[in-house]
């Protein structure tokens, strides 16, 4: 086998793979959606995807994690989304388009998307690790923010604040955007809510 046989053959895995976990989500809130969390098993989802229990644990350690995704990855696409932005922008408007980018990339999986708001809006068992998830991409950019306004974290409050404003815009425009069924434009939405935040949110 020549190298280049050996990248094309590694590329079909881990293409393999991606495909395997994306239908490892979308069977497991599927499934949720339609029975509830506590009526849905691991093995219920790996039969649905036709593959092993074990296969499953391969990729998640438990089902609620199938249900919430990865959020490590989406942190860390969220980063250099943010770092793409020319240094030059300032941080706020920086924040609105790495806000928008995520917006314009959940559109494309809107199905997808609004089955998961759907699973966590009918099970609050999940807001537990969802917010553990949340907090943990909100340091990730945080840390972004800091290094993009020269400070360190801790200190002044300004990235803290930035970016717990500029995550709650971003959450604020996720939820409306599922009670109009993805009817209206999230990218706008987002848009919207840094309007208001750049305003000073003044009074309606």
């Amino acid at each position: 086998m020549t190298i280049v046989d050996s990248a094309e053959e590694l590329g079909r895995r881990d293409r393999k793979k991606l495909e395997t976990r994306a239908a490892l989500e979308h069977a497991a809130l599927t499934l949720v959606a339609e029975r509830g969390l506590a009526a849905v098993t691991v093995e219920d989802i790996a039969e649905a995807v036709d593959v092993s229990s074990r296969t499953f644990f391969n990729y998640f350690p438990s089902k609620e994690d199938a249900l919430i995704g990865s959020g490590k990855a989406s942190a860390a696409e969220l980063c250099q989304m943010l770092d793409a932005v020319p240094a030059r922008v300032p941080v706020l408007e920086a924040l609105r388009l790495m806000a928008r980018a995520e917006a314009e990339r959940v559109q494309e999986q809107r199905e997808q998307w609004l089955l998961r708001l759907k699973v966590f809006e009918q099970n609050p068992s999940l807001l537990p690790r969802l917010v553990a998830s949340g907090s943990e991409t909100e340091r990730a950019v945080m840390v972004a923010v800091a290094r993009r306004a020269g400070v360190t974290p801790c200190t002044s409050g300004y990235p803290e604040l930035a970016t717990a404003a500029a995550l709650a815009a971003f959450r604020v425009a996720m939820l409306r955007w599922s009670a109009a069924h993805g009817r209206t434009s999230l990218a706008g939405l987002v848009d919207e809510g840094f309007d208001q935040l750049a305003a000073g949110l003044p009074n309606p």
